[in-house]
């Protein structure tokens, strides 16, 4: 057994004999505050929805207990990790992902929910690649683009082995169809990319690329066209198509500047579809008011600032990637979640980290601050 465990120590490397600091406080404090408030909004909107699916008011609300358990745990061992083990970590991240995302066409394996096959049953658990995918994917590129910088200045040479291998993986999620996951995939890289040095006349001449192979792909799926042209006059369709983000915008004009108060909101009561996963902030805007949507706002926009502080300060380039990309990966879901409930964009299907329900979603987004904390406990004299 001890030489399991030296060989773990060895092998990860999270033990090195530096001084490190203590976990930022202004890193781990919004995300834990905005857990907090995540907790409540699902016992809040699963209240009901509980008694009706499954005979037990708190179903949901133990499952998601149970979750974040595993969150902590995950948070709490990446959180220890040195340089050197997160970097140890990214090819055996990417090839598990990659590998579930394959086994998702074994037959009793994959599991298919309103037309998609997203879900994948391993024993008691089912899990959701697509969002260890990206996860995975920002320490891959990050171990990858560190050791590329001076190329990136070439298309042929810098970008174009990026996108040969994100683009298949981008591809499978896309086909699952999981056109949210693709989307934010795509704009991590491109964020990761600019870290990295690429040049910006190149990122733009691939992201023309890249947005007309989502807009042929909007295209070519009626579903898709259809959220688009709701997106656009969501009240013309206000009974079909449009229903969904009508009562979002309900709520949050229900909710007015200080909100109506905790538990008092009415559209978790079957009006509004989705309300403890990917609406789950239009419940905040009505039950806590326009106020309570900015406190949420400011916490994910420090976490942003956080992240990418020690991304600016961090002196080794695999450690400075990382960092943009753990915070881009919190929020950019973050703000494309917001953006889809305020009716900013299409409807995308991406949670809000740290407050949807879900059970990948949120073990993935406690391992990012996890990852996070550990690079920003790294010495401040390097």
């Amino acid at each position: 057994m001890r030489n399991a465990a030296t060989y773990l120590k060895s092998w990860f490397g999270r033990f090195e004999s530096v001084n490190y600091r203590r976990p930022d406080p202004w890193l781990w404090l919004p995300a834990a505050v905005l857990l907090l408030l995540g907790l409540l909004m699902v016992l809040n909107t699963t209240y009901f929805l509980g008694i009706e699916r499954k005979g037990d008011a708190f179903h949901f609300f133990k499952l998601h207990l149970a979750h974040i358990a595993a969150g902590l745990i995950a948070l709490g061992l990446l959180s220890q990790f040195s340089l050197a083990g997160l970097k140890r970590l990214a090819m055996p991240l990417f090839v598990a992902s990659a590998v579930m995302l394959v086994l998702l066409y074994v037959p009793g394996l994959g599991l298919i929910k309103g037309g998609a096959r997203r879900w994948l049953r391993l024993g008691p658990a089912v899990i959701e690649p697509s969002e260890l995918v990206k996860f995975a994917l920002v320490f891959f590129l990050a171990k990858f683009l560190s050791k590329r910088q001076e190329q990136l200045c070439s298309i042929a040479n810098g970008l174009l082995p990026v996108f040969l291998i994100v683009g298949p993986i981008a591809l499978m999620i896309l086909k699952q169809p999981d056109f949210g996951s693709t989307v934010m995939i795509a704009l991590i890289l491109f964020a990761m990319l600019y870290a990295a040095g690429a040049r910006a006349s190149h990122l733009a001449i691939a992201g023309s690329g890249a947005f007309a192979v989502l807009i042929f792909q909007a295209a070519a799926k009626s579903y898709r066209m259809k959220r688009l042209t709701t997106f656009l006059d969501p009240w013309s369709v206000a009974r079909g198509a449009g229903f969904q983000l009508v009562q979002s915008f309900i709520a949050l004009g229900e909710g007015g500047k200080w909100g109506v108060g905790l538990g008092a909101g009415r559209q978790k009561m079957f009006y509004l579809p989705e309300a403890h996963t990917d609406f789950v902030f239009a419940v905040v805007g009505e039950e806590f008011g326009i106020l309570g949507a900015c406190v949420v706002i400011g916490l994910f926009l420090l976490i942003l600032f956080r992240g990418m502080r020690i991304a600016h300060d961090e002196p080794d380039p695999f450690a400075s990637l990382l960092a943009v990309g753990l915070t881009s990966l919190i929020s950019i879901q973050a703000l494309i979640n917001m953006a889809v409930v305020i009716g900013m964009i299409p409807t995308k299907g991406l949670p809000l980290p740290f407050l949807s329900y879900g059970g990948t979603s949120i073990i993935i987004a406690m391992a990012a601050l996890g990852a996070l904390l550990a690079l920003g406990r790294r010495p401040a004299v390097r």
